[in-house]
């Protein structure tokens, strides 16, 4: 599962002028393999962009196979032409409008009986297919034999083995597409009742079409209300007598039709697999495997998963990486080395004590701002996005997904939202974004508000991490405080929110090892996309705070929120944290860290303050992201909501840990 990719451009040679030549359309489930041999065909330049009218990413890219140029498109995960979820209907989409020279069905090949039926509606619906049976690996270590030439001869498509993550059947693949002749194919047959009506309804259709009118009838049969309007469109005075035909059969049969088609496709796959499949007959179990059903069952299942935070995110992320890396980068690199050598430097070159502190002042671009970026922010963004790639490369989300599906239903989500919710964990802006991949709406806004208010950046989680580990309890206090936060709010926002939490399943890729390549290229590539959106914020935020100083308005804003700071036990020092937050949560969470070492909080008002920063407004990318998504009303709602929330929990702990002396 690739979430991100480079996007620099959308070809393969890198030029930035368009990809002429062919298309090449990647379909299939969800988690079959479809990005990784994206991502083998077209290299670095990737163009991702969201589909005209939806919300749907669509990745696109360039690839010279055979001294030839085609443009490959990653389509969304489908399970069927017959679409349910706006990314399936986008999916289709781009075979109906695109119309693909060349379609490659990428499925795995551990489920082969239970994917097959799609390649069945793909032959029958005319499109030029070549089957890749993916996930070859797997299959052969659970003992799978499978004939790759017998399947294609009962197909009558091409039909390629491969395990696209471990390079195999690379080269197969850019042959076929190079060398793809649309010639005859394997003609399905149903039940003589059902090709009776799908006949009548097929030679009622004159128009010009994409698909077959085969796959046209059964699309109709089934109440695919864009195929009725699209038949509308090509039959003009013919369409009202067509869907006058198609109402009565569908009246018919309206009580099994889907179940009968859905039980012949079946049957149809079972036929083509027989002889193709051999399966042993004591079918070993792999420790991929066994490892799978742990991290689904709750039992095992949480556990691994607190094993997985704790080496995961507290020692490697926190311990390591906003202790080790940060002690040298920001300690001994830029307070000992760099920032006294930069400021003689500076203030041996510029005249004006005024712009000498535009550089290397209390608010410096240089000796705060990049001293933030580099010293502080940077090493647990790294340490986060190498873990999360190593999770992701691993098969281990889907897993997580499942395994905190019943718990999110009660909070107006689904298993699915797992993604964004871990995603921000490392950016929440990145996050934001990912919550157009969840089904509905209210489920989009629910997952925005929680990102929003409970869930700290890798960044902010890492210092505060550091911070409150010198305090005994203080870190399980402000963990605490954002679970029973987090769990609050969704209950609260499903029950006030219209609408029903949808269907969840997820296709389930292997548990393997992460491969290292896979890993790197992750982590580098988030982390580039990271660096350019935080490094400008952080050097905009120490102009605009030297400007403050300068014109004391920073001062008087300080002076502004005293009165607040008071109100939840803070010193008004603890303001500036506030105010760097605006800019950046990361940003607030490294003026804690300056307000920590200088000895100005006690370890009550440090968790109070850790707290409250964390449930803060967004960052103002994370809010120009909200806008983008939500919308401009829905964004300032839920900013002035958490605002709220934020102090107001600040200010109730703040006494309870008065009352009760807990730290």
């Amino acid at each position: 599962m690739s979430l991100f990719k480079k996007k620099p451009s959308c070809h393969g040679n890198g030029t930035g002028d368009p990809v002429r030549g062919k298309k090449v359309a990647l379909v299939g489930n969800p988690n079959v393999g479809k990005s990784v041999l994206f991502n083998a065909l077209t290299g670095a330049y990737v163009a991702v962009s969201n589909y005209p009218g939806t919300s749907v990413e669509v990745s696109r890219g360039g690839a010279t196979i055979d001294g030839s140029t085609y443009e490959i498109i990653d389509t969304p995960g489908m399970y069927s032409i017959l679409p349910i979820t706006e990314e399936e209907r986008v999916a289709r989409e781009i075979l109906l409008t695109e119309k693909p020279d060349v379609v490659l069905h990428v499925l795995d090949a551990r489920n082969l009986e239970r994917m097959l039926t799609m390649t069945i509606q793909l032959v029958e619906a005319g499109l030029p297919v070549i089957l890749v049976v993916n996930i070859m690996d797997e299959a052969e270590r659970m003992g799978l034999a499978i004939d790759i030439p017998l399947l294609a001869e009962k197909l009558g498509i091409p039909v390629i083995g491969a395990a696209t993550a471990k390079k195999r059947g690379l080269a197969e693949i850019r042959q076929a597409i190079a060398s793809y002749d649309a010639g005859r194919h394997a003609v399905f047959g149903y039940s003589r009742r059902l090709e009776g009506d799908i006949e009548e309804i097929a030679g009622l259709l004159h128009g010009e079409y994409t698909l077959t009118r085969k796959a046209l009838a059964l699309l109709l049969l089934q109440r695919d209300e864009e195929i009725a309007g699209l038949v509308a469109a090509q039959e003009g005075g013919r369409a009202p007598l067509i869907m006058e035909r198609v109402k009565e059969k569908v009246f018919e049969r309206r009580e099994s039709f889907h179940l009968d088609l859905s039980l012949e496709r079946k049957t149809i796959a079972k036929g083509l697999l027989e002889g193709v499949v051999k399966i042993p007959d004591k079918r070993r179990t792999t420790f991929g495997e066994r490892l799978s059903a742990w991290a689904v069952n709750p039992i095992t299942g949480v556990p691994l998963l607190l094993i997985v935070l704790y080496y995961g995110l507290y020692e490697f992320v926190g311990v390591f990486g906003a202790g080790t890396l940060v002690d040298f980068l920001e300690g001994k690199l830029f307070e000992e080395l760099f920032n006294p050598w930069i400021s003689k430097l500076v203030k041996g070159l510029v005249p004006w004590e005024i712009l000498q502190e535009l550089f290397v002042g209390e608010y410096g671009v240089i000796t705060l701002g990049l001293r933030y970026a580099v010293g502080i922010i940077l090493p647990i963004v790294a340490t986060f996005f190498l873990f999360f790639s190593i999770l992701e490369d691993s098969g281990y989300f889907p897993r997580l997904a499942l395994l905190v599906d019943r718990l999110f239903k009660k909070i107006g989500l689904t298993g699915r939202a797992v993604i964004p919710m871990v995603l921000g964990f490392g950016c929440d802006t990145m996050a934001t974004m990912v919550t157009r991949t969840l089904e509905t709406v209210r489920e989009r806004i629910i997952a925005t508000v929680l990102l929003a208010l409970a869930i700290p950046c890798s960044a902010q989680l890492g210092v505060i991490m550091a911070l409150l580990s010198k305090a005994p309890g203080a870190l399980a206090v402000w963990s605490i405080c954002l679970v029973v936060i987090f769990l609050v709010i969704g209950l609260l926002a499903a029950r006030i929110m219209p609408g029903e939490t949808p269907m969840f399943y997820m296709e389930l890729p292997p548990m393997r090892l992460p491969q290292l390549s896979n890993v790197m290229t992750k982590t580098y590539t988030r982390m580039q996309w990271y660096f350019m959106e935080i490094l400008p914020l952080f050097i905009l935020a120490s102009v605009l705070l030297w400007l403050g100083k300068i014109t004391n308005f920073f001062d008087r804003l300080v002076a502004w929120m005293e009165p607040a700071m008071t109100a939840i036990g803070l010193p008004k020092e603890s303001a500036v944290a506030f105010i760097f937050g605006f800019f950046r949560r990361d940003y607030g969470a490294a003026g804690l860290y300056d307000l920590q070492t200088k000895g100005l909080m006690n370890p009550r008002q440090l968790v109070v303050a850790a707290v409250t920063l964390t449930l803060f407004v967004p960052c103002v990318a994370q809010f120009l992201m909200m806008k983008k998504e939500r919308g401009l009303k829905t964004a300032t709602l839920i900013a002035i909501f958490i605002s709220f929330a934020a102090f107001g929990s600040g200010w109730l702990l703040n006494r309870f840990i008065l009352i009760t002396g807990l730290l």
